[in-house]
């Protein structure tokens, strides 16, 4: 969704993404002159907070943080946080933005509800933004685009799987929670977030969503996102049950004044551009 207003900026050739949940945030900038990612940075909050402490450390990052206080071209937000749900685009009704989460979701009455249009599988994504984030952005930017981080990295998902018949899990690791997309025959089943405290509670979702989709962990494919290596308790219990384990690849072309971790590291973030 596009937020606008009638402030005129000097237009430059940066771009700004930034990606916020309760536990942490993380920003990207990206020169279109030469397309290199000139900033690349992530905040640990170390513990989940509320979605007013997190307006607090935004302001803090703003204010700390010198590659900010630029003009840019663009800016988008990306909403991180477990209140979404996909609905078919024929389905859709815009007038039953809250039914559809209610199912899901505990919300309330007071939530802002909107939605991102997922035109690669004819879907759209009901969720509730951050609308404090938001109002701080529009403040300081003027016109902006914000959208739910699930829209991202299914539609990416799909690009990646559109030619490709073997199922496959996509697993987003984050810190205290993970995003999972599963693609069969280069349709999507399943979308889901799962928080999780320890290992076993990470492998127990996979299982458990690969054993109602009926998939085999003998021939699935898992494909794993974010700040994760080998050495990872996580990438070594899962290897342990499931037989075919790979890293996933942002296939991307930027350049970069500092390397991502890895090459599917910020997955989201990066191609939110």
């Amino acid at each position: 969704m596009v937020i606008t207003n009638n402030i005129l900026d000097t237009l430059t050739h940066k771009e700004l993404s930034i990606q916020i949940s309760l536990s942490g945030l993380s920003f990207c900038i990206v020169d279109r002159d030469n397309n290199t990612i000139t900033t690349l940075k992530e905040v640990d909050f170390e513990k989940r907070l509320t979605p007013i402490a997190i307006l607090d450390r935004l302001k803090h990052t703003f204010n700390t943080e010198e590659a900010l206080q630029e003009s840019f071209n663009a800016v988008c937000v990306i909403h991180e946080n477990e209140l979404s749900t996909l609905v078919p685009k024929p389905l859709f009704n815009e007038e039953c933005l809250a039914d559809y989460l209610k199912f899901n979701t505990k919300i309330l009455k007071s939530d802002f509800i909107t939605f991102d249009a997922i035109n690669i599988n004819d879907s759209v994504n009901v969720y509730v933004p951050y609308v404090n984030i938001n109002n701080f952005i529009y403040d300081k930017f003027g016109a902006f685009t914000f959208k739910h981080v699930s829209t991202i990295l299914i539609e990416q998902v799909l690009l990646i799987e559109k030619n490709n018949d073997t199922p496959k899990i996509y697993v987003n690791i984050c810190s205290n929670h993970f995003e999972m997309v599963v693609v069969n025959k280069t349709k999507l089943q399943l979308y889901n977030t799962f928080e999780y405290a320890t290992k076993e509670d990470f492998i127990y979702y996979i299982l458990f969503a690969s054993e109602q989709l009926e998939l085999n962990p003998e021939t699935l494919q898992l494909v794993l996102l974010g700040n994760i290596d080998e050495n990872d308790p996580l990438y070594q219990i899962a290897y342990k049950y499931i037989r075919h384990i790979s890293f996933g690849d942002r296939l991307d072309n930027y350049q970069y004044l500092e390397q991502p971790k890895t090459n599917y590291s910020n997955f989201t973030l990066i191609k939110s551009f």
